[in-house]
C-alpha cells in the first residue's frame, strides 16, 4: 500500500521508481511464503523481472533527464527514453511481449496473493501509463493492445488451472485498457476498477471454496450452491456480457474507438474478447452445471453451512448490478 501510495501521488521519476521498488520487494515474501519450490521459483521469476523493468525505467528517466533536464514524470520527449519506458511498463504489467512471467508467477502463488498481483501491483504501473500517455507511440501501444487481447484468449483455452486462466484473462484486460489510454484516460481508470472488483469477487470465491483447477470447481458445487451461482454470474460479468457490470467498459471503449476513427481495432478488440467469453462460460459451466464425471467413485464434498464473506457478497453484488449506473458513468468522463 506504500509503494503505491507513493507512486500514485509522485511527478518526479526517482519517487516513482522508489515506490515500484518497495512494491515489488513487499510482495515477494507474500509469493515465497508457503516455501514450495514452485513459490520460490514464482518469487525468483517475479523478482527478476520486476527488477530489470525498474531498471529500465531509471534508465529511461536517466536518459531523458541527461537530454532535456527534465525530471517530471509528464515531460517525457526523449523517443529513447519513451521507448524505453514502454518496454518497461509493458514488463511491469505483463502486456505482450514480456507477459511469459506472468501466469507462471501466479501458477506458484496462493490465491490471495494471486489476487493483490491482478489488481494492486498493477496500480502503479497503470498510472505511469496515464500520466506518460502523451508522449508513448501510439501505433506500437495499438499493436501490444491487440496482441495481449489476442493472446489472453488463445492462450486461456487450453488451460486446466483456475489461477493461470485467470492470469491470462487479466493480459487480455490489459489489451483493453492500453487501446483506450491514448484516447480517454478515464476509460483505462473504470476498466481497471470493473475488472478489479470482478477479479477480486473470483479470487475470493475461488479461495473459499479451495479450488484450484477445474476438477476441484465440478465438485465444489455441493459445497456452497449459492456461491457458485454467484461465482457463474460473476464470471460472465468478467468476460462482458450485457446485463452485467463487465460490459460497460467494453462497449464504452468499442464506442470511443469508433469514435477516434479507429473501427477495425474496435471490431478485432470485439472479435478477441469471444475467445476469452468461450473459457469464462467453460468455467461458468463447471461451476454449476456439470456433475463430477465419475460420482460412484467420487466422494462427494461435505457442505460448508457457514455464511458467506460480507466481503465477496458486495464484490460479486458490485461486479454483477453495475450496468444501470453507466449513464451516469458516461456523463462523468
Amino acid at each position: 500500500l506504500l509503494g503505491t501510495s507513493i507512486t500514485i501521488s509522485s511527478n518526479h521519476w526517482m519517487t516513482a521508481w522508489t515506490g515500484l521498488e518497495i512494491n515489488t520487494l513487499a510482495i515477494i515474501p507474500l509469493i515465497s511464503k508457503s516455501h514450495h519450490p514452485r513459490a520460490v521459483e514464482a518469487a525468483i521469476k517475479y523478482f527478476l523481472v520486476q527488477a530489470a523493468a525498474s531498471a529500465m525505467v531509471l534508465f529511461s528517466s536517466m536518459t531523458n533527464a541527461w537530454q532535456t533536464g527534465q525530471w517530471d514524470i509528464t515531460q517525457l520527449t526523449h523517443p529513447t527514453s519513451c521507448l524505453l519506458l514502454t518496454t518497461a511498463i509493458a514488463m511491469k504489467l505483463g502486456l505482450v511481449p514480456f507477459h511469459f512471467w506472468f501466469p507462471e508467477v501466479l501458477q506458484g502463488s496462493s490465491l490471495l496473493t494471486s489476487l493483490l498481483l491482478s489488481t494492486l501491483m498493477k496500480f502503479p504501473p497503470i498510472t505511469i501509463l496515464f500520466l506518460t500517455s502523451h508522449s508513448l507511440n501510439p501505433h506500437l501501444l495499438a499493436l501490444m493492445a491487440i496482441s495481449s487481447a489476442a493472446l489472453g484468449g488463445w492462450m486461456g483455452l487450453n488451460q486446466t488451472q483456475t489461477r493461470k486462466i485467470l492470469a491470462f484473462s487479466s493480459i487480455s484486460h490489459l489489451g483493453w485498457m492500453t487501446i483506450i489510454t491514448l484516447y480517454n484516460l478515464q476509460l483505462t481508470l473504470l476498466t481497471f476498477y470493473v475488472y478489479s472488483i470482478t477479479t477480486a469477487a473470483i479470487f475470493l470465491t475461488l479461495n473459499t471454496t479451495k479450488t484450484l483447477n477445474l476438477s476441484t470447481l465440478m465438485t465444489s458445487w455441493t459445497k456452497t450452491p449459492t456461491l457458485n451461482a454467484t461465482l457463474m454470474l460473476t464470471l460472465l460479468s468478467l468476460a462482458g456480457l450485457p446485463p452485467l457490470a463487465g460490459f460497460m467498459p467494453k462497449w464504452f471503449i468499442i464506442q470511443e474507438l469508433t469514435k477516434q476513427e479507429m473501427t477495425p481495432a474496435a471490431l478485432a478488440m470485439a472479435l478477441l474478447s469471444l475467445l476469452g467469453l468461450f473459457f469464462y462460460l467453460r468455467l461458468a459451466y463447471y461451476s454449476t452445471i456439470t456433475l463430477p464425471p465419475n460420482p460412484a467413485n467420487h466422494m462427494k464434498q461435505w457442505s460448508i453451512n457457514s455464511p458467506t464473506s460480507p466481503t465477496i457478497a458486495t464484490l460479486a453484488s458490485l461486479s454483477t448490478l453495475l450496468l444501470p449506473l453507466s449513464p451516469m458513468v458516461l456523463a462523468s468522463i
